[in-house]
């Protein structure tokens, strides 16, 4: 099993995406997961450190997670409500954890930690393979801001603060990036690097297709406003053919 990148910043990884661990964020994230989920249960793929999982589970919905992190769930099990969620240590796009649930979910730009269009396929299939019939898969991740790119450039920085640099690094031709992080920590410099498959909405709904899934809605955030030509990102539905 592939090591994660994740492992060495596993007890940093709350407080260096704090942004994401906002209460408006999260409630937003959770309400509309659970309109989802009803009375059934959730597998949330790449589940970290229970940002959304736990959350989640205290509103009565019963969670399983797939994590390659075996430090990420370690931090998951040291909060509180961890006993109530199951997880399984292994590579979302292939592992299969024996149940079917009625809503599977990835958030926050995880799909593009699968850096093969393949992989991205496979995890779709194995999505499928979890869901019952009329089952949900709801996908979080920005669109790709090519277009912002100065001409001739392939850098494109995310965030410039006299603590913190962070830029990404696209490449054109393979449909990758690498997300770079520099923190001042201390009077110390740290540097963190990330390889990502970037993926088209496009893309993911014919990928949804072959694995038996139709798109159901499409947001531009989880407070459900309309997706238009002009925004970052995007909260996806597809559900799974009876």
């Amino acid at each position: 099993m592939p090591k994660s990148y994740f492992d060495d910043r596993a007890d940093r990884y709350d407080s260096d995406s704090a942004d994401m661990f906002d209460r408006g964020v999260v409630e937003a994230t959770v309400e509309f997961l659970a309109e989802l989920a009803g009375e059934g249960a959730a597998l949330e793929l790449g589940i970290g450190t229970g940002r959304i999982a736990l959350p989640l589970s205290q509103r009565g919905v019963r969670v399983h997670g797939i994590d390659l992190s075996p430090s990420m769930v370690a931090q998951l099990r040291a909060k509180p409500g961890a006993e109530n969620i199951t997880v399984t240590i292994g590579d979302f796009a292939t592992t299969h954890v024996g149940s079917t649930f009625d809503l599977a979910y990835l958030v926050f730009n995880t799909i593009m930690n699968l850096t093969t269009q393949d992989a991205q396929v496979e995890c779709f299939r194995s999505v499928a393979a979890h869901l019952e019939p009329g089952g949900c898969f709801v996908i979080e991740v920005g669109i790709p801001s090519l277009q912002r790119l100065p001409p001739g450039e392939t850098f494109q920085p995310f965030t410039v603060t006299p603590t913190r640099l962070g830029f990404d690094e696209y490449d054109l031709a393979e449909q990758g990036l690498v997300s770079h992080h520099y923190w001042a920590v201390d009077g110390e410099l740290e540097v963190f690097s990330m390889p990502f498959r970037y993926v088209w909405p496009s893309e993911l709904d014919l990928m949804a297709r072959l694995a038996g899934m139709t798109l159901r809605e499409r947001w531009n955030d989880w407070n459900r406003r309309p997706f238009t030509s002009r925004s970052t990102q995007h909260i996806s539905v597809w559900e799974k053919d009876a």
